[in-house]
């Protein structure tokens, strides 16, 4: 970006498509240096509507919001990937807008990012799509026993699969009401990792810390920096990765790319998201830059630098389920017993209610080592009621 372009802090104000928790952070961190913010959701009670300086209530295909965030905002990028993304190109005729639409429809359609994926020269899990119940008997055996999938609208494990032969094959399609979908490989899964990357309007780029993350039931769970079992070689090769799948696209803003380690130890890419990420979430207390405020500098022109991890540090993701007891009566988690542990800073949502399965917040663990950063996290586990860390 020339420096003619460039947001300088406190002289512009920026908006956000979507009002969740990564909006409300996203205007927390633009805050701290100076920006106004403006957040468009229909909920008028939306986590970052409450902090910013204005929420438009609206849908996100409102003409009216549209044409009124474009002229009150000199930036606009978006919290979520399942914005539509005409909206994007509706605001990019006249505002600036990071990540671009051509970015964010690939991420929203499994069948682009594969295609994506392969253009971009990073391996992933060897897959087909199904487009019609014909496609079921064309899959090549080598894919099943396998995971379908929904191209579109699928996150946290929702429309999903597995499958053991064509029979469960054709069930599951059916199923998912004959979508578009993609078939996976099941293949052989040592850990999962992830890696954030930033992308400037001028090519240049940055990598995070590469982060080592546990599942549950298809939701991310822990989430550990250093990656305690991934090689240097490895994590080199994570991140060039990602920094090929941000060139290619020309994205701008902050991308999450996740893989998976097979058994072999060989990498492949599974999916990717074009925004700050929960598994990112531990750069707020343990690096010096976080993800929030890096994806307000990529929008804004501001320099990107490389991340500076200062601790070891352990995140934990606090759903609804612990604000509820083994017989489903609600309950305060134990924040005083959680809070007295030594490196623990909470970050709660501002979500009006708690429900099963939805994020309410998260907490770091930092320590000067790993081996103490683990036992403080395993103090918090028992403390909430979280399964022990593996």
């Amino acid at each position: 970006m020339a420096a003619e372009h460039v947001l300088l802090p406190g002289q512009a104000t920026l908006g956000v498509l979507g009002g969740g928790q990564l909006g409300r952070m996203f205007v927390q961190a633009a805050q701290s240096l100076g920006y106004r913010c403006v957040v468009l959701d229909p909920d008028a009670d939306s986590p970052a509507g409450a902090v910013a300086h204005q929420h438009v209530c609206a849908d996100y295909l409102d003409d009216a919001a549209l044409q009124q965030l474009s002229q009150t905002c000199d930036a606009i990028t978006t919290e979520f990937e399942n914005v539509p993304a005409k909206a994007l190109q509706q605001l990019a005729a006249h505002t600036w807008v990071a990540p671009a639409a051509s970015c964010v429809s690939i991420c929203q359609d499994r069948v682009a990012e594969k295609a994506h994926f392969v253009a971009s020269g990073v391996a992933c899990a060897p897959y087909a799509v199904l487009r019609q119940p014909n496609d079921v008997q064309q899959v090549p055996d080598a894919l099943l026993p396998g995971i379908l999938k929904t191209a579109r609208m699928g996150y946290d494990g929702k429309g999903q699969r597995r499958v053991r032969d064509r029979a469960e094959l054709a069930a599951a399609f059916a199923e998912l009401g004959q979508v578009d979908c993609v078939l996976e490989q099941l293949l052989p899964l040592q850990l999962e990792l992830s890696v954030l990357v930033a992308r400037s309007r001028n090519g240049q780029t940055v990598c995070f810390p590469v982060q080592q993350n546990l599942h549950r039931d298809g939701i991310l769970a822990v989430t550990e920096v250093p990656a305690p079992q991934v090689s240097a070689a490895l994590q080199a090769q994570a991140r060039e990765s990602a920094v090929a799948i941000a060139q290619g696209m020309g994205y701008v803003g902050v991308l999450c790319v996740e893989f998976f380690v097979l058994g072999d130890g060989a990498l492949v890419v599974n999916e990717m998201a074009p925004r700050p990420h929960n598994s990112g979430h531990y750069s707020m207390d343990a690096c010096d830059i976080d993800q929030f405020e890096m994806q307000v500098r990529a929008l804004t022109g501001l320099p990107l630098r490389e991340p500076r991890l200062q601790s070891p540090v352990l995140m934990l993701n606090l759903l609804g389920d612990l604000w509820f007891d083994a017989q489903g009566q609600e309950r305060t988690p134990d924040w005083a017993g959680v809070l007295a542990l030594p490196g623990a800073q909470l970050h709660l949502y501002g979500k009006a209610q708690a429900r099963p399965g939805r994020k309410m917040g998260h907490l770091n663990i930092s320590a000067a080592s790993a081996e103490a950063t683990r036992a403080s996290a395993q103090a918090a586990a028992r403390l909430l009621g979280l399964p022990p860390l593996e």
